[in-house]
């Protein structure tokens, strides 16, 4: 059965996936003709699984959105077909600080808020949410501006969208939560726990980083961050919905986060922070985070890249519940 869903879902992985490389993977300055276009899609499978996160000039939004819809066809085949993000039959919204906020629940028990990256969705959690949801209450969301969350307004800030979390909650009437975020939403995770302490019983933040420079992002992928600058600039005056939205999330990650590392010594619930060693974010800044945060754990994932969470799924999932499980003892 495996199989035959892998079959099935081929044709749609490959067309995302071509897709994606062909928009946001090609070398700059290159003629881009299709028989080197095959060449590049070649040698990006072919690194995907040692390295994908390392190479330069890769956006989150894209990275994320690759490496989720490899996981979410292993996800929907293994576990019954569910459909992360489309789970009609028990997705929900909630309105919350004008926008209605859509999640899905899934499993009971001490409830466990998961927030996904720049430009993914519930989706991106297709390979860890099985395995929370036995012990654990997953409340998956779509944070604004993604997914199913619509939001038609200009601006957007991780303050907002940690207030959305909190508000959220608070609609769910759940008074506090385990959270564990991913890149943005790792970002989200830790703005959660500054802003609204009462809501976090702890959190684990992978892939996450402070401000938006060659120091909290790896220097080639912030050099092409500005070259995609360059590019939006190009397409103004922005038509389109999507587009509009698109460049809305894109700003988010050029000009924010702006954290202080003094700002973390406020967090006063236990953290896990967690880096791969050829992560989007240089070991030196994941490390600084840890060292901030009064009571923290530091894990570097070796052989890792960004997707630390997909690229060793069983280990992550294993030590994030311990971390939630055990009491926390400072080192």
């Amino acid at each position: 059965m495996f199989r035959n869903c892998l079959s099935f879902l081929g044709a749609f992985i490959f067309k995302e996936a071509l897709t994606q490389i062909t928009v946001s993977f090609r070398p700059k300055g290159e003629n881009y003709t299709p028989a080197n276009r095959a060449v590049h899609v070649y040698s990006f499978l072919a690194i995907a699984r040692k390295d994908i996160f390392f190479k330069p000039l890769l956006r989150k939004s894209s990275a994320l959105l690759f490496l989720t819809l490899l996981f979410v066809a292993t996800a929907f085949c293994q576990n019954k077909r569910i459909p992360y993000g489309r789970n009609d039959s028990i997705g929900k919204f909630y309105d919350v600080r004008g926008i209605k906020m859509y999640t899905e629940v899934y499993g009971t028990g001490k409830p466990l808020l998961m927030i996904h990256g720049n430009g993914g969705s519930i989706s991106a959690f297709g390979g860890t949410i099985p395995y929370f949801a036995k012990k654990y209450q997953v409340i998956a969301v779509d944070s604004r501006a993604h997914g199913r969350t619509t939001d038609s307004k200009d601006s957007l800030s991780f303050e907002m969208m940690a207030d959305d979390f909190d508000a959220l909650l608070t609609a769910m009437h759940i008074d506090s939560c385990y959270v564990l975020g991913w890149s943005d939403g790792g970002i989200n995770a830790i703005l959660l726990a500054m802003r609204h302490p009462d809501k976090v019983i702890k959190f684990a933040s992978t892939g996450a980083n402070l401000w938006p420079d060659s120091t909290g992002l790896v220097a080639s992928y912030w050099i092409g961050e500005q070259k995609d600058y360059a590019n939006w600039q190009k397409k103004m005056p922005l038509i389109t919905a999507k587009d509009k939205n698109d460049y809305k999330i894109f700003m988010l990650d050029m000009l924010q986060p702006n954290i202080k590392l003094s700002a973390l010594h406020a967090i006063k619930c236990p953290a896990l922070i967690i880096g791969g060693d050829h992560d989007l974010i240089p070991v030196p800044h994941t490390v600084q985070i840890a060292q901030n945060i009064p009571r923290s754990y530091l894990w570097i994932v070796p052989n890792s890249g960004h997707g630390t969470l997909q690229e060793h799924r069983d280990e992550f999932n294993t030590i994030v519940d311990n971390f939630f499980e055990k009491a926390f003892k400072k080192r």
